[in-house]
């Protein structure tokens, strides 16, 4: 007998849990649509030439993999992929739906899946919330996308938390400067763990990989006042000046849109192989689950799949971790089921009609069950509404119908009135 047991790193989401994620993705898809972003969805596997090359080396070794049919499949052989992220899949529809009007504003909701090793807030099948603007090479692009990551947050109920900020030719600048330009990804992927295993662990990490002890200090160096974009860019030299002067930029159009808790970080190295510019990052306080959102700029990825220039830049929240720290600190409201009414059965003989009442009172847009088991039996009917959260019961016996009311019972209270049946649907409504 198979072991009734899911796959490591996936849940099962049960009503509660269900009901509150979809409350929160209601939130964010809110924020995302008053921005202007149109929906769009992408299948779950891409070709595997699709998503390869595009997330380094760190990111290609998380790909779940899927074995081709037939001979190369028992070869271990594999053509397709679940997809890694919702960005890769949004270039390769840019580029194969060369009539899209430009600008293109889109969000998200999907899963995706990553083979990782599963801990607290992370999970190998988890859904991303995403908001991209494609076709336009403008700072207010960026800066628009931080006032959607802080408004996101901001609806959900967040206060404490900053959207951190950087850019790859900085980064890139940061690294030449320290005397590692030709092991600039080593650098980065130490960096990016800074928040996990500190100063101390990144250096460690360093000299395993083989950098000189210089090297190192000079880094942290560079490094020593990583909030302050006057210092880096001083510490940096002429190399700093582009990007910094578009940080600047970004960060001044972003406080005009109204995005809160932003603010430079010259540590941020976001992983993803295929940023080009502005870089950022969420990160709630004691939060414990580290980043919750992030994003940036991609002016180069369309182009791997269309060899023309098109400009993008997005950010994702999180939606696993951001609902991890919202059920523990109590912020997710206790939304039970829609259901407004059970409609009971009172006997066989009144099956036609009690049926016909919850189709009528479906019809007048309500949310109502009709009870599947044996007629009769009230209290239990009553038991199994109150067990779901169902607030009314519906009574439809011989006398209310010969009367043309209907008995409805408010189950928290046990209140029972009778309500003209032409009235019901408006009852059940308040």
């Amino acid at each position: 007998m198979p072991v009734a047991q899911n796959a490591r790193g996936t849940r099962d989401l049960l009503p509660a849990q269900m009901h509150a994620r979809l409350h929160v993705i209601g939130l964010v898809r809110e924020v995302f649509a008053r921005y202007g972003f149109e929906p769009l969805e992408t299948p779950a596997f891409e070709r595997l030439e699709t998503l390869m090359g595009k997330y380094g080396d760190e990111g290609e070794k998380l790909i779940f993999r899927i074995l081709e049919r037939g001979e190369g499949g028992r070869e271990g052989k594999a053509d397709l992929a679940l997809r890694y992220d919702l960005t890769v899949p949004l270039a390769r529809v840019i580029a194969q739906h060369a009539d899209i009007a430009m600008p293109f504003k889109r969000y998200q909701v999907q899963p995706v899946w990553r083979a990782d090793r599963p801990q607290r807030g992370r999970f190998r099948e988890f859904y991303q919330c995403d908001a991209d603007i494609v076709g336009v090479d403008s700072r207010v692009a960026d800066a628009e996308c931080l006032a959607v990551a802080s408004d996101g947050l901001s609806r959900l109920g967040f206060t404490n938390y900053t959207i951190k900020l950087n850019h790859r030719a900085l980064l890139r600048a940061i690294v030449a400067a320290a005397g590692a330009a030709d092991r600039e990804g080593e650098v980065l992927v130490a960096i990016d763990k800074l928040d996990k295993i500190g100063v101390e662990g990144v250096s460690e990490e360093l000299g395993r990989r083989g950098f000189d002890s210089a090297v190192v200090a000079r880094l942290w160096e560079v490094l020593a006042a990583p909030a302050d974009l006057a210092a880096v860019a001083a510490a940096v030299g002429e190399a700093a000046a582009g990007p910094a002067a578009e940080l600047r930029e970004v960060l001044a159009h972003a406080a005009a849109l109204g995005a809160r808790n932003v603010a430079f970080d010259a540590t941020l190295a976001r992983g993803l192989g295929y940023y080009t510019g502005a870089v950022f990052e969420a990160v709630i306080h004691d939060g414990g689950v580290g980043s919750v959102g992030g994003g940036g700029r991609y002016d180069g990825l369309v182009g791997m799949f269309s060899g023309r220039q098109v400009p993008a830049v997005g950010v994702s929240l999180g939606l696993e971790r951001l609902l991890v720290v919202m059920e523990e600190r109590g912020m997710l409201p206790g939304i039970g089921t829609r259901t407004r009414a059970l409609v009971t059965r009172f006997g066989a003989e009144l099956d036609a009609a009690s049926l016909g009442l919850a189709a009528e009172l479906r019809a007048a847009g309500l949310e109502v069950e009709a009870w599947l088991g044996a007629p009769g039996k009230l209290g239990k009917q009553f038991q199994y509404a109150d067990s779901r959260g169902i607030p009314y019961a519906v009574v439809l016996g011989p006398d209310e119908l010969a009367e043309g009311v209907v008995a409805v019972k408010t189950l928290a209270t046990g209140e029972q009135r009778r309500v003209p049946r032409d009235q019901l649907a408006e009852a059940l409504r308040g």
